[in-house]
């Protein structure tokens, strides 16, 4: 009787805690929920400019609302190492938790020197969730979930002029005179002064401010958020990441001289094509190359060399193979 009671009590021990980790994990789920709700409502500001500025200036910051979708694509390729191991709550990240929050409230009701509100805020956030994702999930997960946040962080956010201004500039000056021989190359009787282009046509000068048809040098920012996302997902070695990261410099680079060459040969139909908001549409038809170009880029790089394990593998399933079929060949004189 004693060996047929103690298995069913083990069995409803079993049952019992199954059901607490049940109930462990709903609530775990449960509280995750309203930290993201709280998180929202204490941020709104944040998101709400975020989302304005990209619907506004969608050429230069529209790419800011796939970024949170892109992290969340790395976490799911991540998802198997991640829910490996059980989380271990750190309070560590409590006090992290504060210092995000107080962040935030001096970046957002600052003194009114504190020019850069808004990139302020996006630290501020990054600062908070990795507070949260140390708090609720510990080490070993804020590891694995560290690139993710990073580049939601980095890339999830319009950057301040201020801050754009010290690299763009000079690429600014390099579109004005890489599109400037472009269109004297191909004829066309152009002048430059500074950033701005002078487009003859029967002798009266059209002008094409390059500062103006290329403020998408901002889009150096989506380059380089594409670069990184295509590094991390399809290849392997960490100098074949960091090549392609650094391609997105002369990509956006050799798409904004692209753009401007594009305006200046239409500048020669219309004048209106000069000016507007026809050189953001305009910046939005090259991504589609560039695209392209991007994954070539990556093409090369992963097929620059040969894995020598991965050479010494293919070559022994071509020596079983071979091996095989001398067999059954052998076999097959056999029978005869």
């Amino acid at each position: 009787m004693k060996s047929h009671v103690a298995p069913t009590s083990r069995a409803a021990g079993a049952v019992d805690t199954a059901a607490v980790r049940t109930i462990s994990s709903g609530q775990l789920l449960f509280a995750a929920g309203l930290l993201f709700v709280v998180l929202v409502a204490v941020y709104f500001k944040f998101f709400q400019t975020q989302v304005r500025w990209a619907l506004v200036e969608p050429a230069d910051w529209g790419h800011t609302l796939l970024v949170p979708a892109i992290s969340g694509y790395f976490v799911w390729l991540r998802r198997e190492e991640l829910l490996a191991q059980p989380f271990k709550a750190n309070w560590l990240g409590f006090p992290i938790v504060l210092l995000g929050i107080g962040a935030y409230i001096a970046s957002a009701f600052g003194p009114s020197w504190f020019v850069v509100h808004h990139n302020a805020q996006g630290v501020s956030l990054g600062i908070t969730l990795f507070g949260l994702i140390l708090q609720l999930c510990g080490w070993r997960a804020t590891k694995i979930l560290l690139f993710p946040l990073c580049y939601f962080v980095v890339f999830g956010q319009s950057i301040s002029d201020r801050l754009l201004q010290l690299v763009t500039e000079r690429m600014q000056d390099w579109s004005a005179i890489g599109s400037f021989y472009a269109l004297a190359l191909i004829g066309i009787d152009v002048d430059r002064s500074g950033n701005v282009i002078s487009i003859y046509v029967n002798g009266e000068p059209r002008q094409l401010n390059v500062a103006e048809a290329c403020s998408g040098m901002r889009m150096l920012v989506a380059f380089l958020a594409l670069g990184v996302a295509i590094a991390y997902t399809g290849l392997s070695r960490n100098w074949q990441r960091a090549l392609l990261i650094a391609a997105g410099f002369p990509v956006a680079l050799g798409v904004n001289v692209l753009r401007v060459f594009t305006l200046g040969i239409l500048s020669l139909y219309d004048a209106n094509f000069a000016a507007g908001d026809f050189h953001s549409f305009i910046g939005l038809v090259w991504l589609v190359p560039a695209l392209f170009f991007y994954l070539g880029i990556m093409w090369f790089l992963s097929n620059l060399f040969v894995d020598e394990s991965q050479k010494g593998a293919d070559g022994l399933k071509q020596a079983a193979s071979a091996s095989g079929s001398s067999t059954e060949n052998k076999r097959g004189n056999d029978a005869r």
